[in-house]
């Protein structure tokens, strides 16, 4: 059964609409939900990933298509058949762009298009059962297939985004150290050239301040 429905932008990760009611028969739903605010993230920060892909999290399998920088992404049981998964999401997609397609870039705050939550209950309810004629009929079309789709363990994606956050923090360590030892360095180039400079500042002051005594007794 579809559990979780959850539509982003992928440039910057920002949710723009959900299933208000999903999660509700889900233990841990908050749980599963950091976890898809964290895929956001990491799809946002890579360019090359799938465009189709299946992560397996748990009990579940999170299902995902990208099309136009938007993500559709669902959370099903791992016994729900893949091909209607991607079919729903399919359906997602083609209704999402024709009402909102306009609006996708330049939409500025969370879940703009939350009012898509009526589409995606009344889409969630024609896929739950698998035993009708409907999905059966959909099950047996040779025309979409969905073997070449990828499937990876949500550890492994999450795993691979945290070591991109590691290289982005290092960076910003090592720029900040590259000021700090910039500074440093011109610090000790002016104790250096005081060191050299200070003798002979001394020795001319004193010369200067005896020549100055002089020509006063004299």
């Amino acid at each position: 059964m579809v559990k979780l429905t959850l539509i982003a932008r992928v440039t910057d990760g920002l949710p723009l609409a959900e299933g208000l009611d999903d999660g509700r028969d889900v233990p841990d739903a908050d749980f599963y939900k950091q976890q898809v605010k964290a895929l956001f993230k990491n799809l946002s920060m890579r360019q090359n990933d799938a465009s189709r892909m299946s992560i397996e999290t748990g009990p579940y399998i999170f299902h995902y298509i990208i099309e136009g920088h938007v993500c559709y992404l669902t959370m099903c049981d791992r016994s729900y058949p893949k091909k209607l998964t991607f079919q729903y999401l399919e359906d997602l997609k083609n209704e999402f762009e024709r009402i909102n397609g306009s609006q996708i870039e330049t939409a500025a705050r969370p879940y703009a298009f939350i009012k898509f939550d009526t589409f995606i209950q009344k889409t969630k309810k024609l896929y739950q059962d698998t035993r009708t004629q409907r999905n059966i009929s959909k099950l047996n079309d040779e025309l979409y297939e969905v073997h070449q789709i990828m499937t990876r363990n949500v550890q492994e994606v999450l795993g691979v985004g945290e070591k991109l956050d590691q290289v982005s923090q290092m960076s910003s360590r090592l720029t900040s150290e590259s000021r700090i030892y910039a500074d440093k360095a011109k610090d000790l180039n002016r104790q250096a050239l005081i060191r050299k400079w200070a003798p002979v500042a001394i020795v001319l002051g004193v010369v200067i301040l005896l020549f100055w005594v002089r020509t006063k007794i004299w």
